[in-house]
C-alpha cells in the first residue's frame, strides 16, 4: 500500500431510536438499579461479569463501554481478552470469578429455562449470600442495558472510561 492510499473501514452505522431521550423516567430508573445492584461487589469483577453478559448478548456498545471502564479499574488487557473463552482459560481467573462467570453464563442465557443447580451452588460457595444477591441483580441489570443496547442499535466506540458511573 502506498502512503496516498488510506484504510478504508466499515461506516459507522446510526442508532435506531434514542430510549434514553424518549424514555428518561426509564433511563433513571436503569441508573438508580445499576447503582444498587452494584453496592459491595468488587468494580473489576463487577467489570469482567459485564463484559461477558454484553459477549453473550452480541451489545457492541456495552463491551466498548465496560472493557474500557475494566481498564480503567486496572483490569489486565489479557484477561478481558480471555473472558470470550473464560472456560478455556480459567487459569486468568480466580475461583471466585469463575463462579461470577458461570453464573453470568446461566442467568444470561435461559436456553434450559433456570439456572443449573451445580452452577448456582459454586456461586454460593464463593459469595455469601448478601453479595450473591447483589452480583444477581448485577448480572440481571447489564442484562437489561444490553437489550437496550442491541435493539436500539446503540454505538459503540465513543464511549470514554467512566462516562457513565
Amino acid at each position: 500500500m502506498t502512503t496516498e492510499e488510506t484504510v478504508r473501514y466499515a461506516p459507522e452505522h446510526t442508532p435506531r431510536l434514542s430510549w434514553a431521550q424518549h424514555a428518561p423516567e426509564v433511563y433513571k430508573a436503569m441508573l438508580r438499579l445499576d447503582t444498587a445492584a452494584r453496592r459491595g461487589l468488587d468494580p473489576r469483577l463487577l467489570e469482567l461479569v459485564k463484559i461477558r453478559a454484553s459477549q453473550l448478548n452480541h451489545c457492541a456498545f456495552c463491551l466498548d463501554m465496560h472493557s474500557k471502564d475494566a481498564l480503567a479499574a486496572g483490569e489486565s488487557v489479557e484477561r478481558i481478552i480471555q473472558l470470550g473463552a473464560w472456560e478455556e482459560s480459567k487459569h486468568f481467573y480466580t475461583e471466585k470469578e469463575v463462579a461470577a462467570l458461570a453464573l453470568t453464563d446461566a442467568v444470561t442465557v435461559l436456553t434450559d429455562g433456570f439456572v443449573p443447580d451445580e452452577v448456582y451452588d459454586h456461586a454460593a460457595e464463593h459469595f455469601e449470600e448478601a453479595e450473591l444477591a447483589q452480583l444477581i441483580a448485577a448480572i440481571t441489570v447489564i442484562n437489561a442495558w444490553n437489550r437496550f443496547g442491541v435493539t436500539c442499535r446503540m454505538v459503540p466506540g465513543h464511549y470514554e472510561a467512566g462516562q457513565h458511573q
